[in-house]
């Protein structure tokens, strides 16, 4: 959305929400001086995948290999793949990259975790994701594999962890950095705004059904346990 209200004007104040980030995918010149008409707020979405590896990470030690769900049809797609296995080499673990943008893609990715031995999943932040939310959860349920998702929406559907920004933060934001412009404020004098925010959430019921143990130190850095 961000890119067609660009190309339409380069002159009316333009303020967007991104979960990519908004230098790579060239919204901005740079988070400090955006320049030009445009700047917003970015919501972190897709740099927090690394987070959640390092997470599943200490929910099961014992995995060797972890699954990671991604939709290539983002455009920022090659850099969350560039960053997951970054983070992977960083806290030692193996990944396989599983990429869907269907709804039966979906399905398949989930078949395929047996075939690779996944003994975990990430689950990458994402809005056709989220449209499928309740199948997703479902089928790691089904497939009885612990994951990590993006949002509370996810642990309050039955989903084992989630990790993700607070997008009520986020969209605040915009709406105080769209009030400031109407009183005048010039977009490139407004730095995008990074949200300092993060929601870490626990389903212990889910964990109970999967047979996980939860350690000590996750729930003490867990805002929400769900029980």
């Amino acid at each position: 959305m961000a890119r067609a209200a660009m190309a339409a004007t380069a002159t009316i104040p333009i303020v967007f929400s991104s979960g990519a980030d908004p230098v790579k995918v060239g919204l901005v010149a740079s988070l400090n001086r955006p320049g030009g008409n445009v700047t917003g707020v970015h919501l972190l979405i897709g740099a927090l995948d690394p987070k959640k590896l390092g997470l599943l990470r200490e929910l099961a030690p014992q995995a060797t290999m972890v699954g990671v769900l991604l939709n290539p049809n983002v455009e920022d797609f090659q850099f969350r793949l560039a960053d997951v296995h970054e983070a992977a080499r960083t806290v030692g673990l193996q990944i396989h990259v599983l990429r869907a943008s269907t709804e039966t893609e979906i399905d398949a990715a989930f078949a395929a975790l047996s075939q690779i031995k996944a003994g975990a999943l990430v689950v990458g932040s994402n809005a056709f994701f989220n449209t499928r939310r309740d199948q997703i959860v479902a089928l790691a349920a089904r497939h009885a594999i612990p994951a990590i998702y993006d949002g509370r929406e996810y642990a309050a559907a039955g989903g084992l962890l989630s990790y993700g920004t607070s997008l009520s933060q986020g969209y605040r934001q915009v709406g105080i950095y769209a009030a400031r412009i109407l009183k005048g404020t010039k977009p490139a004098d407004l730095p995008v705004f990074q949200l300092t925010k993060f929601e870490f959430v626990i389903n212990l019921r889910t964990a109970k059904a999967l047979g996980v143990k939860i350690s000590d130190n996750l729930l003490s850095l867990a805002d929400e346990v769900i029980e």
